[in-house]
């Protein structure tokens, strides 16, 4: 099984049928900043995203559309390839359900439940929604219009009736139950691993796993008549990316240490149906799931028919792409729903990005370069003022570890945040500008004292901001092989006496133009 150094990211597959919206960017983002952040903490990372290309709605659209299932699948897939692209993401994989490794993969596991008495013939009677691609139990149902019934996220059902392969789901019941109690941290955060355990206690069904009224998808072995459910097919992308059925190589690099990151609508899939699947052929169930909260648009609910849709793209084109990476990580503790406004959007860059961090870089730099011949300055004797200044900086890693690990975004940002305030505070206290008149080498001191401090936030937002944090480790002159986190801390301290460039601002104020 997988090293104590590996450590394997997975975003959920995003659905064809859509375009990429912010939601698409979170989950991806929140991936490629835990991603970024083990690599720069000596880990052998894999990093996985992709498209889920399978099912009736991709069949439906395509055929509306007037194209192949294939034609739209590949049209759109591109958008999601595009999106990690734009976003700066650092994926390793970009797996689609339409390749042949995840045929092979899907198939074998697949046969392996049929091997193990998990899957059985049967026929399904019940309500579907083609456009969550779910089955649900009459109990679930909520009123819609009229007489209609419709599924619990508000999606139109219809009664189907086909033959069915089933898994035995039921029998996973205790094993499950089982599974999140000796495991707590198996599900993210406390809020859904409640969910979850409550709606296994509530009694489950054998879940129907093929499907016969459309083709599009993966054919059951032996049985081409059948189609396997979606999600089925769409969990297994996980494994397929790793090399399975073969175990060996990646597979037994990196599984099953992994986080698969989803959004709460999807938690039940991953965190009930998927470990069963993966317990049922005799292969360990994911380290941790962690579903995420949904955004609103100033305060109102996201959708098609509002109009409200928000397009990642164009937030990155109007405030820079490394704020957008900021203010979504930062604005909301990960976990809870958030609501997007352009005015915290534009309040969180001119306040913390600008003013907090961009201004202590700019002035403490440009200090250097006026007062200190635009060399690291010569490091004295420590005060306590300087201890209290280097001691909590040097310690952010130690609490950056922790809080990525449960995936506390925002309370990694407030840490560094605490130690940008303490350091803008520090200049203050110290006054620089005033020792250069009647302590040149105290002034020499503070200055060191703050460029490292710097140099450590600059190191420790690269998972974040990483095209900042490169500009600022540019201005501190620090080469690219100390910039991963074993430079962290004294072992990777500035040296005396190394010539820096002229300082340039990273972080610019944002200034809404005004109306013609």
């Amino acid at each position: 099984m997988s090293g104590a150094n590996t450590f394997f990211v997975t975003t959920p597959i995003y659905y064809v049928n859509d375009k990429p919206h912010i939601g698409h960017a979170y989950t991806t983002l929140a991936c490629d900043v835990l991603a970024r952040f083990k690599r720069l903490d000596g880990f052998d990372v894999k990093f996985l995203t992709g498209t889920d290309e399978h099912g009736q709605k991709v069949e439906k659209s395509a055929e509306t559309a007037g194209m192949t299932p294939l034609v739209l699948a590949d049209q759109n897939s591109g958008n999601f390839r595009e999106l990690a692209r734009i976003l700066g993401c650092t994926n390793d994989d970009f797996i689609r359900t339409t390749e042949p490794r995840h045929l092979a993969a899907c198939q074998a596991l697949w046969n392996k439940l049929v091997e193990k008495g998990d899957i059985y013939l049967g026929a399904y009677e019940g309500w579907y929604s083609v456009r969550d691609e779910a089955f649900y139990a009459e109990d679930e149902l909520i009123k819609g219009p009229g007489e209609t019934k419709l599924a619990p996220t508000g999606a139109p059902v219809e009664w189907v009736k086909e033959p069915s392969y089933f898994f035995r789901l039921s029998a996973w019941q205790d094993r499950l139950l089982k599974w999140y109690e000796d495991n707590p941290d198996c599900v993210g955060p406390n809020s859904r691993r409640n969910e979850v355990m409550s709606f296994v206690k509530g009694g489950l069904q054998d879940l129907s796993v093929s499907r016969t009224s459309f083709k599009w998808g993966i054919p059951v072995p032996g049985d081409d008549a059948h189609i396997m459910y979606v999600w089925l097919d769409a969990l297994t992308n996980y494994i397929t990316a790793l090399g399975y059925p073969d175990t060996s190589g990646d597979f037994a690099r990196y599984w099953p240490n992994v986080i698969h990151m989803v959004g709460k609508d999807i938690v039940r899939f991953h965190a009930v149906y998927w470990p069963a699947f993966l317990m049922a052929a005799d292969l360990p169930p994911p380290k941790r799931v962690f579903a995420h909260g949904w955004w609103t648009n100033e305060g109102q609910k996201i959708s098609k028919s509002l109009g409200n849709v928000i397009d990642p793209l164009s937030l990155i084109e109007t405030y820079g792409l490394d704020q957008v990476r900021y203010f979504l990580l930062r604005e909301v503790p990960f976990g809870n729903d958030g609501d997007f406004s352009h005015r915290a959007m534009i309040g969180r860059m001119n306040s913390e990005l600008a003013n907090d961090y961009g201004n202590l870089v700019q002035r403490v730099l440009s200090m250097i370069g006026k007062n200190c011949g635009g060399v690291v300055p010569e490091r004295g004797p420590a005060t306590d003022d300087d201890r209290e200044m280097l001691d909590p900086a040097y310690g952010l890693l130690d609490k950056l570890r922790a809080a990525m690990d449960r995936q506390l975004y925002h309370d990694a940002i407030e840490a560094v945040w605490v130690v940008v305030r303490a350091a803008n505070g520090y200049v203050d206290k110290q006054a620089p500008w005033a020792l250069k008149k009647t302590d040149p080498a105290r002034m020499g001191t503070v200055l060191w004292t703050l460029a490292e401090t710097i140099r450590c936030l600059a190191l420790l937002t690269q998972p974040f901001m990483p095209t900042s944090s490169a500009r600022i480790l540019e201005q501190l002159a620090v080469p690219d092989n100390q910039r991963s986190f074993a430079s962290f801390g004294p072992v990777g301290a500035l040296g005396s006496g190394t010539a820096l460039p002229s300082p340039q601002g990273v972080f610019p104020r944002f200034v809404e133009e005004s109306p013609a």
